[in-house]
């Protein structure tokens, strides 16, 4: 088997749950929708790689066509903005931040693993732990409520149901699929793109034709502070997407490890994030101007009129294709902690975790939701930060820079510090319900600096450090003769 071009002895395989320091046989797994996926943080085999990077687009553009992106936008009206003014602030962040999402999917078909065992190069095993329980266990399991409850209070309304059975049904679906795994998500991915995208037509038509489109400032608006308010309001999609960097790679670790699968991938993948967060943050923009409900799920109920009934019952929907991803990043995501479970029983441990928070959380969802997004992004941004410069600069793209990923004996390395740096140093800018920086108090005519405070902190520590004698005592890659790049 090779790596990069590089031959590598495959130790014997135990079943779904191989040993983390080897690198998977061959489970005959290709592009079967009626297997479980026998894969969970391994490095992908090349004989097993398999798929087109069109995928990453379907995939991407299904789970971007989502009510959480409407709520963001309908925040427009609570900061006073005109309507110009939010759509370019959606605009930009959504290409700044799905142009680095593009690149982390590129990184999954070279490396062949998932995200966030990458991140066990630079920042060591135990290192890892910490931003992987929270940053990623607790984001999956976030995401997956907050759509639960979207989807849950949408078919409610449709059906009359109580919200603890409606969330029910739509986790048990969700549970399924993610058990499944990889292939089959794809499939359904690509299926409910086409019908979604249908449905969010239709709907976006009749919000075109009914909203008050306001372009004037409104500083009368309950969160109105000039502007400080576009920076936060940019920020918030800025953060949708950094919420799911940390997953990019998991999508793309099947497809051949070739430079135009790469290069694909990264387009791909791309454009499916910025025009759905483009869109459907437009669209929120356009149903906050003319709402008289600061309840989104209500608002939409209200502007849809004798065809609710469409409009909610996509929204439904819409919760399957991006919780398929929570879910099963989730499940990843205990297994890169080390925790001794196959990947679908990781499935139904985060499921049941996501419904139990949903039945918490039902109620005073918004001011919960913004407060956890930016959290989860004040965290992610440095994160995401070492991991891209470990990948370009610190040899992570050999045979050696593979294996390491594997190697529980790294405890630490200087990546954790650059990325405690990182965090730490932006708190003073932190803007959350739960905690609000001295900085961000002080001045909130700035608006949210954070995540460009702690990704410049994060590469400044990481850039001086990454050439010191490692915290493991191993020889740094980048001084390693077997360093090569495909």
């Amino acid at each position: 088997m090779e790596i990069n071009g590089q031959s590598v002895h495959s130790a014997p395989s135990t079943g779904p749950a191989a040993n983390e320091d080897s690198i998977a046989a061959d489970r005959g797994y290709r592009n079967s929708l009626t297997k479980i996926e026998p894969y969970g943080i391994e490095h992908i085999p090349d004989i097993e790689r398999h798929g087109k990077p069109a995928s990453q687009f379907f995939l991407w553009f299904a789970a971007g066509m989502n009510f959480p992106l409407v709520v963001l936008g309908f925040s427009a009206a609570y900061f006073g903005l005109p309507f110009w003014s939010a759509v370019v602030a959606i605009l930009a962040a959504g290409l700044v931040a799905s142009t680095v999402m593009g690149y982390l999917s590129g990184m999954g078909v070279r490396l062949g693993v998932p995200q966030q065992m990458q991140a066990r190069g630079p920042l060591g095993f135990v290192g890892n732990l910490l931003p992987v329980a929270y940053v990623n266990v607790f984001a999956g399991v976030g995401w997956a409520a907050v759509t639960v409850i979207l989807g849950g209070q949408a078919i409610g309304l449709l059906t009359g149901l109580p919200f603890w059975l409606s969330a029910l049904i739509l986790m048990v679906f969700q549970l399924g699929v993610a058990v499944m795994g990889y292939n089959l998500i794809h499939f359904l991915q690509r299926v409910l793109s086409f019908i979604l995208l249908a449905g969010f037509i239709f709907v976006t038509v009749i919000a075109v034709t009914k909203a008050d489109i306001v372009n004037t400032t409104n500083e009368s608006a309950e969160g109105f502070i000039g502007a400080g308010g576009w920076i936060i309001f940019f920020g918030y999609f800025l953060s949708y997407i950094i919420a799911w960097m940390p997953f990019a790679s998991d999508y793309s670790r099947y497809l051949p490890n070739t430079k135009s699968n790469r290069r694909g991938a990264g387009i791909f993948t791309m454009l499916g994030n910025f025009v759905t967060l483009s869109w459907m943050g437009i669209l929120g923009a356009l149903l906050g101007a003319s709402a008289t409900s600061s309840d989104t799920i209500v608002a939409l109920n209200e502007l849809m009129g004798p065809w609710a009934i469409i409009g909610l019952g996509i929204v439904a929907l819409s919760s399957f294709t991006q919780n398929f991803l929570n879910v099963y990043g989730g499940a990843i995501s205990i297994q890169t902690m080390g925790v001794p479970v196959k990947r679908h029983t990781a499935v139904v441990m985060i499921c049941i975790a996501s419904y139990l928070v949903a039945l918490w959380g039902q109620n005073g969802f918004y001011e919960g939701f913004t407060g956890f997004l930016n959290l989860t992004a004040y965290c992610v941004t440095p994160y995401v930060t070492v991991l891209v410069c470990d990948y370009l600069f610190g040899g992570r793209r050999s045979e050696r820079g593979i294996r390491e990923l594997f190697d529980k004996s790294r405890r630490f390395e200087w990546g954790f510090i650059a990325w405690a740096a990182g965090v730490l140093g932006s708190s003073p800018f932190w803007i959350s319900g739960i905690y609000t920086g001295p900085v961000a108090a002080a001045f909130p005519q700035i608006g949210d600096l954070t995540f460009y405070v702690g990704a410049a902190i994060a590469a400044i520590v990481y850039f001086a450090t990454y050439r010191l004698p490692r915290l493991s005592k191993q020889s740094p890659l980048v001084d390693d003769k077997e360093f090569q790049e495909s």
